[in-house]
This record gives C-alpha cells, structure tokens and sequence, in this order.
C-alpha cells in the first residue's frame, strides 16, 4: 500500500486527514493512495509522486493491492481512528500477508474475500494490542496534559493532547513511545513516561475508585496541605484524579502513578457530583469557552495550555459532559444540519460552525476550520492568527471576520444529539464505574 503523508499549509487552525481515491488511469480503478494532510509539505509534492514515482505498470504488480484497497475502505476509511496498515508479497504462488491492524474484523473479512477468490495466502498480520505487552492494554495519563504525537519522536507533529487521568488504549511498544488510542478514538504517540500501563483488572480497579475533576482553568497539586508547599505537579481543566480523603479545605488526591498529593477544594469537584449537576446548555457551553479567551492557539492543543481550532470545541464540549471527535473534519459529520447558505438566524448557543473551501467540478468540500456560536451574530474560535477570539458574521460590526464569513460551508448542532460519534459522560463511564 502507498502511503503518503501531507500536511497543507493553512494559515490558520487547521487539522485534516482523509483518505482519498486516486485515479491513475482507466484500468486502475481499484488502486487506492492514501492522502493525509498532516506534514508542512507543498502540494506541488503530489504532483511530483505522481509524475515521477508512480509508475502504473509497477502499480498494476502491486500484490493484492485491489483486495486490501477494497477492505481498508471500508473498515478504515480514516485512519485517525483506525489502523489497517496491510500489504502483501508474492513468493511463487503463494502471497505473504503482513502488517498489523487493531481491526481483527477487517483482517477477517480480507481472509475470507481471499478464499472466496481461491488465493493461496499466508496470514503474517500482527492483530494488535501486541502480545509482547503482556496485559497490560490499558493506559492512564500521569501527568496534567500529555502530549500525543504523530510518530513516535518528540520532534514529531503534535497530533492532540490527553489531560490527567485520562484512559487510553494500548496498541503497542518502540522503544520508549507508546501507540494509543484515546476515548474519541485518536490513534496516535505518546511518550511512556507521560502513562502508566495497567493491566485490564488494575484498570477497572482504578475505574472504581472514587475521583474528583478539576474545574478551574490551571491550577496545582500540593506535596502537603499548604500553598506554600513543594508543587506535586501542576494540573489543568478536567483533569481527572483518585479521591482519598478531605483534610482542612483540601482533597487528597492520587495520580495513576501512585503520587499522592493536595488540591484545593474550591477547585475541584467529586466526579460524580459533576456528573449529576451537568447541565449542557448553550449558556453554559459559552460560558465555558468566554473561559479561554485570549489563550495561545497551539497546533494539536486540547488543553488549557493551548489550543487549535476543533481541540478548543473539543475541550468546551468535554468540560460540559461530552466527549466529541477531536478533529473538524471529524466534528462536522455528527450532529445534526442547521444551515449552509448563511442564514445566521436559526443557530443556537453552542452551535459549530465550519470553514473551508467549497466542493468544486474537480474537487472535493475540504473542513479546515471551526468555531462556535454564541449569539449576537458571533462565534468564538481559536484562530490561527493567534489566539482565543470573538468573531462577527455581522458586515457592520468592528470584530467582523470576513475571511472566516467567505469561507463559511455549514452549522452543524451536537448538543444533546443522539450520535454515535458523540459521549455523553452521563451515560458511558469512561472515567468511572
């Protein structure tokens, strides 16, 4: 399979990754290439695999590479949130199998079509989780905002971010980075030292436990019941820790990794008080996002820290009780249609409003951007010219955005909608049993 990997250059928040079919010519119809814009490449990159390292005759000996094509579009179609990375070789007349999935149904149903055809194979796929883990599948985020990675370097593009105690999928090992999954399904990187691997009985253990959520925006764990005391660890919104007890205006708290230390009460709340006094409104979802106003745009950022355009929607949803995906060109495929020839006056709080370019003869629809509403003819986005800002649809008014307004595709709302691309932590215990 070829696999290619770019990343557009945006001048603003930007996260787009799809697979797309290639046409190389008539009698090619079933050679597929993956696109994923995510490296600083030119597009001009494109043309040149094309014209110079695409040859079609080499293409049409590529083994299997119609059946494996077929399979990975439809059970991988985004490899975001799936992995079928599956090619094949031909020794005499038999063909090799190889690579790994964490899809063991996409490997079956690429077996069976195989049989099915009379194709002598071997099957050399690793399913993972891989077996080397031991058990130990299951991860927990240990410190206040985990950075998770495109490959597994620090030098590598940031892809998104995990806060504390958030649970992870572990997928497999190199070295000291880990591939995981996080709870809205991103496959990505992470550095072992910013996670502790569990068992799948320690992990429902751990769920088990009593947990308070921090709710202000950044804040810090003490080693004793005293400001002044040594910083146990800094931590941010919804950053999720084990309830131990409650000592003069403090919470004991205890990380995944065993630290103990203190919070202060005005600070966090019991995990499951938060969950029965939810209530996701589209006044309270802005009133989240007023809340990170002014905070640096971060390419991958899903934190307090700093955030791209789809991880600030992200983190407002999360803070209110849902879990939505990480992505805009994920995010505007759930929810339900309000408007896209802008006509502003039926769309609500909490509302999420994508940009980008519009579908063409020659090309497709392409989301590069999001923002939500929050009244009065405005949204709020982070935006790649730097930072959390309120914006106008409104020609008259002084914040009025008119490049983000002439690149305006459609609303979409999420709030309460029955998706299952959408959690609703009120009803999925992913934190706690």
């Amino acid at each position: 399979m070829l696999r290619v990997k770019i990343r557009e250059n945006e001048e603003d928040s930007f996260k787009y990754s799809v697979s797309k079919s290639l046409k190389i010519s008539n009698f090619q119809k079933n050679i597929k290439m993956e696109l994923h814009y995510r490296t600083g490449l030119s597009l001009l990159f494109i043309g040149f695999l094309l014209s110079s390292c695409v040859d079609s005759s080499k293409l049409e000996k590529i083994p299997l590479m119609g059946e494996i094509a077929a399979i990975n579009e439809e059970y991988a179609p985004d490899k975001r949130v799936a992995l079928f990375s599956v090619s094949a070789v031909k020794e005499e007349d038999t063909y090799i199998l190889r690579g790994e999935s964490n899809l063991p149904k996409a490997v079956e149903a690429l077996k069976d079509d195989l049989k099915e055809k009379n194709v002598i194979f071997v099957d050399s796929i690793t399913i993972l989780p891989k077996a080397d883990l031991e058990g130990k599948t299951k991860g927990i985020v240990t410190i206040s905002v985990a950075n998770i990675r495109s490959n597994a370097k620090h030098s590598a593009e940031l892809a998104t971010q995990a806060t504390l105690g958030t649970p992870v999928n572990i997928l497999k090992r190199e070295g000291d980075w880990v591939l995981i999954q996080t709870p809205d399904k991103y496959i990505s990187w992470v550095d072992s030292g910013a996670i502790v691997a569990l068992s799948n009985e320690d992990f429902l253990q751990w769920k088990k436990a009593p947990k308070i959520i921090y709710t202000n925006t950044m804040g810090y764990v003490y080693s004793k019941i005293d400001k002044e005391s040594q910083i146990l660890s800094d931590v941010v919104a919804g950053g999720i820790m084990e309830f131990l007890s409650e000592e003069k205006g403090f919470y004991k708290v205890g990380f995944p990794d065993g630290r103990k230390g203190f919070v202060l009460k005005t600070e966090v709340m019991k995990y499951d008080n938060w969950i029965s006094n939810l209530n996701p409104t589209g006044e309270n979802l802005v009133a989240t996002s007023k809340k990170f106003m002014g905070l640096p745009y971060l390419w991958g950022g899903t934190s307090t820290k700093g955030v791209d355009c789809s991880g600030f929607t992200k983190s407002i949803y999360f803070l209110n009780g849902m879990v939505i995906p990480r992505d805009a060109s994920q995010q505007v495929n759930t929810g339900k249609s309000i408007d896209s020839v802008k006509n502003f006056k039926d769309l609500q709080k909490g509302d999420l409003l994508f940009f980008g370019r519009k579908r063409t003869d020659s090309t497709k629809e392409r989301v590069v951007h999001v923002g939500m509403w929050i009244g009065n003819k405005e949204f709020i986005h982070s935006s790649g010219s730097g930072r959390v800002q309120i914006g106008s649809v409104d020609s008259k008014a002084a914040n009025y955005d008119a490049f983000n307004v002439d690149r305006y595709l459609r609303t979409k709302r999420i709030l309460k909608e029955k998706d299952k691309a959408l959690v609703n932590l009120a009803n999925t215990p992913i934190f706690k049993d």
